[in-house]
Order: structure tokens, then C-alpha cells, then sequence
């Protein structure tokens, strides 16, 4: 399925972006947000590989700018973050942005707002917090619409404002805090399937 909004895009994310993620994952702000490349790859590649996920590439205008998934809380190992609902899905995020070179051909380098978990590094400008706010509502949307969970949720290092304001945007709440093993303290956001 296929969402969109007159800013982004959602599509399945496939075997052939995997190139492409990965060169998100190793931003300097994805390792600082996100926990490191390699954790983050597992997720994906466990998310990639399940029925219990949604794995979407987030373009803008046709220009693929990040990768997301949403996945049901159970399919992690280990406790689910805080007290969350049963069947509550989780979100995460990786965002960048092409970069144009002189002669306006896209450049390799890329700029990041990156994150896991709807981590998103500060972004410089409105309208990366706008981006992430908008994939994260088409994202919910997506598994509300597709799937019986009755909550997403999002993980928020406490000292990721603009990752907060992002997940306020799209209507999450602050839930809790919970101490995830690899970022310490995060905020739980939370988005209940609407009535």
C-alpha cells in the first residue's frame, strides 16, 4: 500500500534499498541518535524479514529522503519500552536529504536529520521537522488503516527536542520515560488508534 500527502510519499521498501539505507544509517547523526549502524541494520533486517512490519521508503517529490517501519512491539527480544498497550506497533525513522552539486545533478553526500525510533537528530530549518512529522502520520496512518494495533509509539531520547516536537506534530503524547539499553533515557510517545 501506498500512502501519500502533497509533501511526501510512502513505498515499500525493498531488497534494492538496502544500499541506500545503509549509507543513512552511517551518518555521524544516525550513530549519535540511534544507537550505531549495526543495531540499527539488525532492526532493519529483522523488520525487512517479518509479517509483523511495515518497511517504507519516505520520498519528497519522487526523491527518496529516509526509511521507515512500523513494528508490532513483540517482534523486538526483550521487554516491550514502558507500559505500553497490548499490540501496540512501534515506529522508527531514518531521514536525509540529497544534496545538490553545482551542475544540479543530485551529489553522494548527504545531509541527515537521522534517527531510530522516530530519533531524529536537530534538524536545521522547519522543513525537516515538517518532514519527519508528516512520516510519522502517514506511517500511523498506514498501520491503523492495515493492521489491529491499537497504538504506535515512538522512542525519543530526552535530550532529542526536535525529535518531541516531531512525534507532537503527528500527534503522539508523552507516555514515559523508560531507559532503553542503548540510548538511556527516552520518552515514550504514544498515538492511540482513533476512536
Amino acid at each position: 500500500m501506498t500512502r501519500s500527502s502533497p509533501v511526501l510519499t510512502l513505498r515499500l521498501a525493498t531488497a534494492q534499498d538496502r544500499a541506500r539505507i545503509r549509507r543513512w544509517l552511517v551518518q555521524p547523526a544516525a550513530v549519535s541518535t540511534g544507537g550505531d549502524a549495526a543495531s540499527a541494520e539488525a532492526k532493519i533486517s529483522l523488520a525487512m524479514n517479518s509479517e509483523a512490519a511495515l518497511c517504507r521508503v519516505i520520498a519528497q517529490a519522487g526523491t527518496p529522503i529516509g526509511y521507515g517501519h512500523a513494528v508490532a512491539v513483540g517482534l523486538w527480544a526483550g521487554p516491550p519500552p514502558g507500559t505500553l498497550p497490548p499490540g501496540a506497533w512501534e515506529l522508527e525513522l531514518w531521514l536525509g536529504a540529497e544534496q545538490q552539486r553545482g551542475d544540479g545533478r543530485g551529489a553522494s553526500r548527504r545531509s541527515a536529520i537521522v534517527g531510530g525510533g522516530g530519533r531524529l537528530a536537530p534538524a536545521p530549518g522547519a522543513d525537516r521537522l515538517n518532514a519527519a512529522a508528516e512520516a510519522l502520520v502517514l506511517l500511523t496512518a498506514e498501520v491503523f488503516a492495515t493492521t489491529l494495533a491499537i497504538a504506535c509509539c515512538g522512542l525519543v531520547p530526552i535530550t532529542n527536542e526536535a525529535a518531541v516536537r516531531a512525534h507532537e506534530r503527528a500527534q503522539f503524547r508523552w507516555h514515559r520515560i523508560w531507559h532503553d539499553p542503548l540510548l538511556g533515557p527516552t520518552w515514550v510517545m504514544l498515538r492511540e488508534r482513533p476512536g
